[in-house]
């Protein structure tokens, strides 16, 4: 079993153009998006957290039972439901603006356990910055790095959330050693700062970099850096995107019984490439609908049938960032 820990909320998402376009309300929250996409791709699945009894939280909970994830370690609160109001660019690149004060996930406190089947924890987003949950988060992401668990972490950064950024970069730092892989954007790593040889001599096994449309870039502790190019699609927005990267970056580690920091060592040219040939097309199909809605496992076919694939080349240290 994958555990995803972190946010559900409601994203606002306009429905046209200008500031007083109508809002259409869609699951979402980083955490929750990689849940269901896990979820989708066939993979045993829980999610911690804790969610609104109000009538967004029951639909946040039905969403996650339509994708057949385990909600037994959700904690369940009267306060309201977390909104993020989304701006779509040009691009179909998406901002946010939050509504946090007295939601319901950011009370989130730590379970004494995970799942007995736990084989693996993902990290990320707001939850990781809105106390008093994000010590909670916290406090979860280094038990189960000491107890052996293979930990994952998008920080999936929000900064208009976070009031003392100098502090969260220090935090996210002090999370490394706890991290076996770390996930992240070309915008969050320019902002946090650092280079990906820095944050696996920290801990991480791998880093990945989402790069857009341009494709995905990996980092592994022994120096090798593996590349694959973006899958050609027309946009309608990139809510969910790197969400969706998670969770097939996830799903096809579990497939190749790569879920540790060791097998992640012995993964190779071959495995690293179709990984995240994998994760790119997964990562496409979202880009091409409204929302975040992640593919299925039969919108993409059985791992490892992604051709012959060799390696792609290597992007140097991403200096730039």
């Amino acid at each position: 079993m994958i555990v995803v820990a972190g946010e559900a909320l409601i994203d606002l998402v306009p429905q046209g153009a200008g500031a007083l376009a109508g809002l259409l309300p869609r699951l979402g929250g980083g955490p929750y998006n990689t849940a269901v996409a896990l979820g989708r791709l066939g993979s045993p699945t829980a999610f911690c957290s804790r969610i609104s009894h109000d009538a967004f939280g029951e639909a946040l909970l039905g969403g996650l039972g339509d994708a057949g994830v385990d909600v037994s370690s959700v904690q369940r609160g009267g306060e309201p439901t977390t909104l993020a109001v989304a701006t779509i660019g040009t691009d179909g690149s998406a901002a946010y603006s939050f509504y946090v004060e007295g939601t319901a996930d950011r009370l989130f406190s730590a379970p004494d356990r995970l799942p007995d089947a736990a084989r693996a924890v993902s990290f990320g987003t707001c939850s990781l910055v809105l106390e008093p949950g994000a010590s909670a988060y916290e406090q979860l992401m280094r038990t189960a790095a000491a107890q052996g668990v293979f930990t994952a972490l998008d920080p999936n950064v929000r900064a208009g959330l976070i009031p003392d950024p100098d502090a969260y970069r220090a935090r996210f730092k002090s999370w490394l050693p706890s991290v076996s892989l770390l996930k992240l954007s070309e915008e969050d790593a320019r902002w946090l700062g650092g280079t990906p040889r820095e944050w696996l001599a920290a801990g991480p096994e791998a880093v990945v970099i989402t790069q857009g449309g341009d494709g995905l870039t990996a980092f592994t502790r022994d120096g090798s850096v593996h590349s694959v190019p973006g899958e050609p699609v027309d946009v309608v927005d990139t809510i969910g995107a790197g969400d969706t990267v998670n969770a097939a970056l996830l799903h096809g580690l579990a497939a190749r019984n790569a879920l540790s920091p060791a097998a992640l060592a012995e993964l190779g040219p071959r495995g690293w490439t179709e990984l995240l040939r994998f994760a790119a097309r997964a990562a496409a199909i979202t880009c091409s609908r409204a929302g975040a809605e992640p593919p299925y496992a039969s919108e993409l076919g059985e791992l490892g049938e992604l051709g012959e694939l060799g390696e792609l080349g290597e992007l140097g240290e991403l200096g730039e960032l």
